[in-house]
């Protein structure tokens, strides 16, 4: 039978459907008596046919339902007219909802793109290349205006990242900008030439890529004392590896006749290269760390992706991620990295408890924790270093904490987690566990897209914050004291100054309206101090620590943290020049703010800061950092602040700047060829050329604020043993 005869001859079906109500439930809501539809009329209203002419339906009825079923060629049946009725109210409805959806989407870009509060400023010059600063105004008045944002380069950064505490000085950049356009200013001569230095001695430090993994290491003594200074710092805060293990493998290297599995080899130079950053003032081994991470990176690269599934690929992932951060390789984009690792710990099953798979040894249990313990910490770490978002949630994932064993504990079945008040080598990494949904929900405030956080949610996350670290804090210190064991003065300090990096972050956006807005005077309190706390942690010759803690000798251990802070790179180097920038600005803000006729008086500490800073960031350049920038802007903003005691008028500035830039860099250019000159030979090395570079490509040749990444400042001096961390924070 055709499908035209099974159409005319079937029994007719009709289902019972629910009255349209007149009006519809959306206008009974608007109050509405009669239903308005724009841009489509509503269906006609259902017809009948006659019980006679069910054979012979109408054409535009026969045509809609020919467009349902393309293979019947007879007359409709009232089975279709009812059917094509069904679908034409459906067409109308979803009309109707895209048309609102329309509406709704329409209205919310139009108030998001016509908001007054919202404003992108660009900062152009040929210093610091071209800045566009996000930022909000506020409701107190048109001098609140809050940063939430910045682009440099083809990069934005969220507010947590350090130059949006920098702002405050592009003044700086605007006066000497016309000396800069000249071609003959020697200010820009001498940069051109820092900077082709700088890349001279980088292209002498960086290998060819790739590059191939060798067996060559430094002799025995070299190598004990490397792995022993990773073993006491970095591994006591960031739990990748298993002590006794590596240990082991580590003695076996050196005795064993046979070829070394090349896994351990990768990860041994690694952690020398992570501990060279410690080695010494001078960072004398920085050509081989470099090496190092090029020929792990090479051998890591070249892994299929299958093998990549263990516990030892995620082992040598972090620590090459971790050396690229403190060496200075690449450092920028540990983010992204950061975020291939999760997703193969992901894949690997580490966000789920072991206690959801099948069953482990305690060993692979607790090392599975660990791992991905130190894998979203340091996806929260690296958050708040470059600006981006987390990229993740506490419903991402049901791991538990890791035990609170010493390593090993793990070894034997059945073992027992220790109290939480007996310290172990869990201790600090599970007290940056227990603050971490806290300073998830900050990274995400500061550094997401939604809607940016009111200054009474900074506060409230400002209040938990200091209660969860003060809490923390007394753990550690009651760890401390009933424990045969004890927190090192690294693991203290490197905890405080993580923690503290928060508070400042939390109130930074607030920093410039805070400088003239008595409605956020709590955020330039908390800003300042916070400043000076991390000043304190990471330059032990301070004169602030050296006047307040009596002429006390600096704790043991403290050169660890310091030579990582002036030598390496990554999140204690940057978090320090951000927080020299925020002391510096509020010296200036106390300057511009006095309208007394008696002599200024500015606070004794803040000054101190000033001036150290210029020596911490000279040290920098002699322990090898090539970008001079760190150092020529803190020497202008030194010279700015001292015409500001000096009463200078406004059109003076620029020739004061200048002469301090000019100072700075005759005393970069000896140290650049010095490196230079210890790296090749120089007897050729001529500027010819080099000074003839383009005005426009100018820009280009210094527009790179990396520096700041790089280059740390500020330290800590003379504290009290152990409860220096605990004092002062509330």
């Amino acid at each position: 039978m055709s499908l035209q005869g099974i159409l005319t001859t079937e029994p007719e079906r009709r289902r019972r459907r629910p009255p349209v109500q007149k009006p519809c439930s959306n206008c009974l809501r608007s109050k509405n008596d009669h239903c308005v539809y724009d841009g489509i009329s509503p269906p006609p209203p259902e017809r009948r046919p006659d019980p006679g002419q069910r054979a012979s339906a109408q054409p535009e009825a026969h045509h809609r339902a020919m467009s349902m079923v393309a293979y019947s060629t007879g007359p409709s049946t009232p089975e279709i007219q009812t059917s094509v009725r069904e679908v034409e109210s459906l067409r109308f409805k979803v009309k109707q909802l895209e048309d609102q959806l329309s509406t709704v989407t329409q209205r919310s870009v139009a108030s998001s793109v016509s908001s007054p509060n919202l404003n992108i400023s660009t900062t152009k010059s040929h210093l610091a290349g071209t800045f566009h600063l996000h930022s909000e105004g506020s409701s107190t008045g048109p001098s609140a205006i809050i940063s939430r944002a910045m682009m440099h380069k083809s990069r934005l950064f969220g507010q947590s990242y350090w130059m949006n505490g920098s702002s405050q000085f592009f003044d700086i950049l605007e006066a000497i900008e016309p000396f800069l356009q000249k071609d003959t200013s020697s200010v820009r001569l001498n940069l051109q030439k820092c900077k082709w230095l700088g890349k001279v001695i980088k292209s002498g430090r960086n290998p060819a890529s790739p590059t191939l993994l060798t067996s060559s290491l430094p002799g025995k003594d070299i190598t004990d004392t490397l792995v022993d200074t990773y073993l006491r710092t970095i591994e006591t805060v960031y739990r990748i590896l298993h002590i006794p293990s590596f240990r082991k493998d580590y003695e076996a290297y050196w005795t064993s006749t046979a070829s070394a599995d090349m896994t351990f080899l990768v990860q041994l130079k690694l952690v020398l290269s992570i501990g060279a950053a410690m080695y010494d003032d001078r960072f004398s081994l920085r050509a081989s760390a470099i090496l190092w991470i090029y020929e792990a990176q090479t051998w890591i690269s070249g892994l299929d992706f299958k093998p990549r599934l263990n516990i030892q690929f995620l082992q040598t992932s972090l620590l090459l991620l971790l050396a690229r951060q403190i060496v200075g390789v690449d450092e920028g984009f540990i983010w992204i990295s950061v975020g291939e690792l999760i997703r193969t710990a992901i894949h690997m099953g580490l966000h789920r408890d072991p206690l959801y798979l099948p069953k482990r040894t305690t060993f692979i249990g607790e090392m599975r924790r660990r791992l991905w313990n130190t894998i979203i910490e340091l996806t929260l770490q690296t958050s708040m270093e470059s600006g981006g978002p987390p990229l993740i949630s506490l419903d991402d994932f049901d791991t538990h904490p890791p035990g609170n064993f010493d390593d090993d504990e793990i070894m034997a079945e059945n073992s027992m987690s220790k109290p939480e008040e007996i310290f172990t080598q869990m201790s600090i990494a599970l007290a940056l566990r227990e603050m971490f949904p806290l300073r998830l929900v900050i990274a995400k405030s500061l550094n997401g897209i939604g809607d940016y956080s009111a200054y009474e949610e900074t506060l409230r996350l400002d209040t938990e914050l200091r209660k969860l670290y003060k809490s923390v804090c007394q753990t550690v210190q009651r760890r401390g004291f009933s424990s045969a064991s004890s927190p090192s003065q690294f693991q203290i300090r490197t905890l405080d100054f993580l923690i503290r990096r928060y508070q400042l972050a939390l109130h930074m956006p607030f920093i410039a309206p805070a400088m003239h807005e008595t409605a956020y005077a709590f955020s330039r309190k908390v800003v300042v101090e916070s400043a000076l706390k991390i000043w304190s942690i990471v330059y032990p010759s301070s004169s602030v620590m050296v006047a307040s803690s009596h002429g006390e000798a600096a704790p043991s251990g403290a050169d660890d943290l310091v030579r990582l802070a002036f030598c390496g790179s990554g999140p204690f180097r940057t978090t320090s020049i951000q927080a020299c920038f925020l002391i510096a600005a509020e010296l200036k803000t106390q300057l511009q703010e006095d309208d007394s006729l008696g002599p200024v008086t500015l606070r004794r500490d803040l000054l101190s800061v000033l001036d150290d800073a210029k020596n911490w960031n000279l040290q920098c350049i002699e322990a090898g950092e090539t970008n001079i920038k760190g150092y020529l802007f803190m020497c202008m903003i030194a010279a700015q602040i001292g015409g500001l005691v000096q009463g200078l008028q406004k059109d003076q500035f620029p020739e004061v700047l200048v002469k301090a830039a000019d100072d700075a860099m005759a005393r970069c250019l000896p140290l650049l060829e010095e490196k230079v000159a210890q790296n090749q030979d120089t007897s050729g090395l001529s500027y010819d050329g080099m000074v003839d570079t383009p005005s426009d490509a100018f820009l280009d040749l210094i527009g790179d604020w990396n520096f700041m990444i790089p280059d740390n400042e500020f330290g800590s001096g003379a504290i009290e043993p152990t409860n220096w961390v605990y004092n002062g924070f509330i």
